[in-house]
């Protein structure tokens, strides 16, 4: 798992555009396609992002098709990067429709891009196949659309090597002092609790890893049965360090705050808090899968390896 998985890209790259979760508003996906041809890209958009499922609204098309997207975009040689339109839900219905050889056989690797639901496609991704991917906000939200700072995030996401890079926030704050190195994992608290227990899968070995947790729109009570759910199931068994993200729409901050005090501060790892990715505004484009030192200290930062 290197960075050079990760990009950058280079202007005419060629990029599919899938939905492997919810449906992306018409609208906000014209929006994205403009965004990225901007850049100089050429989005191919593929069926399931302007598809719709027969029973379910909150899904971009039945679940065969929008894990044949997901594959069928990786594998594509004329294919250089793979954009998820939205998150939402669905993705843990249909990762274990893909073909994972098939999945291991693609080469070269490329970047893939998304957050939020599409955790569990990033948990596949370096799990399955032992690969880095990118953590960011979604191309057809408002919440990447609608935000400056975020586009740039993604941007240089896209278009600059990661090695070296620093991640921060004016919000970051040291929970418990200290540094950590190791390989960065993670994503959304409500999904990495929801592919707990996968048939036939132990819970993965994340000795020697950051781990990276944020969420939305969950009230602190679920906060609190996810983060217990992990706990015992020895998810953080072995993380070096771990950093916390945003948490909008999940009532009072505080409390949250308090409660990731109570149950991770005695982990004994370095914990920081709201380091500036996930879904809140200005949120940061972050790598997984690759190797980077969180610092917990007066100025807290999580630096990308070079």
């Amino acid at each position: 798992m290197t960075a050079s998985e990760l990009g950058p890209l280079t202007p005419g790259a060629r990029v599919a555009i899938v939905a492997p979760s919810g449906p992306p508003p018409s609208e906000l996906l014209a929006r994205s396609l403009e965004l990225l041809d901007g850049w100089g890209l050429e989005p191919v958009v593929f069926p399931s992002a302007t598809a719709t499922h027969p029973r379910a609204r909150y899904l971009a098309g039945p679940d065969a098709q929008r894990a044949a997207d997901l594959q069928s975009a990786w594998c594509d040689t004329t294919i250089d990067a793979v954009f998820c339109a939205r998150g939402g839900y669905g993705s843990v219905r249909m990762i274990d429709l893909l073909d994972r050889d098939a999945l291991a056989a693609a080469a070269p690797p490329k970047p893939l891009y998304g957050s939020s639901d599409v955790t569990g496609i990033h948990e596949y991704w370096l799990e399955r196949l032992g690969l880095a991917t990118w953590f960011t906000p979604m191309t057809a939200t408002a919440a990447l659309l609608d935000d400056a700072a975020a586009i740039e995030s993604l941007r240089r996401a896209v278009f600059e090597p990661v090695g070296g890079r620093r991640f921060t926030a004016p919000t970051a704050e040291t929970l418990v002092a200290g540094e950590a190195t190791g390989r960065i994992i993670g994503g959304n608290l409500s999904l990495l609790a929801m592919t707990l227990g996968a048939h036939g899968l132990p819970v993965a070995d994340h000795t020697g890893c950051i781990a990276l947790l944020e969420d939305v729109e969950e009230e602190p009570y679920r906060l609190d049965g996810m983060l217990t759910s992990l706990l015992r199931a020895g998810w953080f068994d072995g993380v070096t360090g771990i950093a916390l993200g945003s948490w909008q729409g999940c009532g009072d901050l505080g409390e949250v705050r308090a409660l990731a005090e109570e149950l991770l501060a005695p982990l004994g790892v370095p914990l920081v808090w709201e380091l500036g990715f996930g879904h809140g505004p200005h949120a940061s484009s972050i790598p997984l899968g690759v190797r980077g030192t969180l610092v917990a200290g007066s100025e807290p930062e999580l630096v990308i390896e070079a």
